[in-house]
């Protein structure tokens, strides 16, 4: 399985980003499915996760910014990020809860004024 993720960028505080993240298998929907993301120095954490039957669950830095969601028929995963704070500035993943398949390249998220 290869796990691809895009849709980072620079972007104001207060900002919007769309992150997706793309299964070569048809793993979607057969998984919980997270997105993780690493701070510069820090270690990888979980940011938000939806279960295969749409439950969602985020950390509480994120609640009521960030949204995710999954496309089974694309085997795809997305997360809407709305308000974008500095500290959101991080490498973003995503994987399927539990053990991880091989970590993409994540995709880069800049909040920066």
């Amino acid at each position: 399985v290869q796990l691809v993720e895009s849709g980072g960028g620079l972007v104001q505080p207060g900002g919007s980003l769309r992150l997706s993240c793309a299964a070569s298998g048809s793993i979607i929907s057969m998984y919980v499915m997270g997105w993780y993301r690493q701070g510069p120095g820090k270690q990888r954490d979980l940011v938000a996760r939806i279960g295969t039957g749409g439950t969602t669950y985020y950390v509480d830095s994120v609640k009521g910014r960030f949204t995710i969601s999954r496309d089974n028929a694309k085997n795809t995963v997305y997360l809407q990020m709305n308000s974008l704070k500095l500290e959101d500035t991080a490498v973003y993943y995503c994987n399927r809860g539990g053990p991880p398949y091989p970590w993409g390249q994540g995709t880069q998220v800049t909040v920066s004024s």
